[in-house]
């Protein structure tokens, strides 16, 4: 994309926050906030304001049928568990799902256990999902999937996502949301599913955030009950430094305007949401580029991505982005050290760039650290066989189940194989 495109894109998003801020006319703020609105929409993806966007050959008709098609068809997502709920300190309701390990099969044991772990039954141990930003549980449907009955396994909604409820601090109190508050929900959630018992906490993004701020909070509960963490595409700070693949001129002329521009969303998030949805289509490129690298993606696990995305609220958006800015957790690294620990980053992330999972292992040497070639944010949807394979090997080297096999060729996305680099 060129210099002068991300100037001119985030010039438009500049003029939305000037309407708002001089008092625009229904009219021109709806298309005003339109603008905002797909803008903080694709922030939703991870990405930044200001990338061109290339025009589709295909009509606006036929690409609406092969959405609805795809939403149809395609199964992901579609995973349940045993429903709990949990509350946060300020009320806020959590909700998570349960999936239990099956008891000992004995000599029956079923081929995904025995692909996985071989043929002994697994420790009690509770493996605990936390998902990224403007997602939900779902994310983690390939590693569910795989996982399911072979070992215990925890999915819940951050505060605002998916089917928890809003944050009662954010909508009683105005309070801003922070990756402390996230943590300290997380600590809620395992008091509530996972009560006693080892523990092996998986994060993605702002769910690794999640993690890291529940080991600054509580180093004691680490220490005592977390044998093995798997951080995902994540970051322990420095957040405002990422440039989401942009020139440095639409960068800075983003981070310019940004400010002004969630103050207006915040205000008018009805409209905006209007305008996100009548500019929903326009977008999906850059939810496709920020969320993905390869260029083989299957169309369905696309799809199940942005309705992901387009679930979250604008309003939530907005509430969420600035706490990025102000996270730190790298000093909480420590609490992380006598424990196996998987780092794994797409080499092609340009929302969290993999220099940040790098930077993270260089402060955990013991660390295995996985740079997974030809994958975006989303790695473990673009190549879930090498997570769900790395998160399996994780839980062998924490004890929580036999050295065994692994899961090669588990829930593929793309017609070529990915491999992973470690160290």
């Amino acid at each position: 994309m060129s210099e002068s495109s991300a100037e001119a894109v985030a010039d438009l998003v500049a003029s939305a926050a000037a309407a708002s801020a001089a008092g625009a006319t229904a009219g021109s703020w709806r298309k005003a906030t339109g603008i905002a609105g797909a803008a903080i929409g694709v922030l939703a993806a991870g990405a930044a304001a200001g990338v061109a966007i290339e025009r589709m050959t295909v009509g606006r008709g036929m690409r609406r049928k092969a959405r609805l098609a795809l939403d149809s068809a395609g199964p992901y997502g579609t995973l349940r568990g045993t429903p709990g709920k949990a509350y946060a300190d300020d009320g806020t309701e959590l909700y998570y799902e349960v999936d239990e390990a099956e008891p000992d099969p004995g000599p029956n044991v079923s081929p995904r256990r025995r692909r996985l772990f071989g043929r002994k039954a697994p420790a009690p141990v509770t493996v605990v999902f936390c998902h990224g930003y403007c997602l939900n549980q779902d994310s983690w449907h390939f590693q569910r999937a795989a996982l399911r009955g072979v070992v215990r396994t925890v999915h819940w909604d951050q505060r605002s996502h998916g089917r928890s409820g809003r944050g009662v601090a954010q909508t009683r109190d105005r309070e801003p949301v922070t990756i402390d508050q996230l943590g300290q929900d997380l600590k809620a959630v395992l008091d509530a599913a996972a009560p006693d018992g080892p523990v092996v906490l998986v994060g993605h993004s702002m769910g690794g955030m999640t993690v890291m701020a529940l080991a600054a909070q509580y180093p004691e509960l680490i220490r005592d009950r977390v044998v093995a963490t798997a951080l995902v595409g994540t970051s322990s700070g420095r957040l405002g430094e990422v440039n989401f693949g942009l020139p440095v001129a639409g960068v800075n002329a983003v981070r310019r305007i940004l400010p002004g521009v969630l103050k207006a969303l915040g205000q008018q998030a009805e409209l905006v949401e209007k305008g996100r949805r009548a500019t929903a289509e326009l977008f999906t490129g850059i939810i496709k580029r920020y969320s993905f690298a390869g260029r083989d993606v299957d169309p369905a696990v696309e799809r199940f991505a942005e309705r992901m995305i387009e679930s979250t609220p604008i309003d939530v958006v907005a509430e969420f982005y600035p706490a990025f800015t102000d996270h730190d957790k790298t000093e909480a690294l420590a609490c992380f050290q006598d424990m196996p620990v998987l780092v794994l980053a797409g080499v092609r992330d340009l929302v969290t760039p993999s220099e940040h999972s790098e930077a993270i292992a260089d402060l955990l040497p013991d660390a295995e650290l996985v740079l997974v070639p030809d994958a975006g944010h989303l790695v473990m949807l673009e190549h879930p066989e090498v997570v769900t394979d790395r998160l399996a090997d994780l839980l062998t080297r924490a004890g929580a189940v036999p050295a065994g096999a692994t899961v090669s060729g588990y829930g593929t996305t793309s017609s070529t194989s990915s491999t992973a680099r470690g160290r």
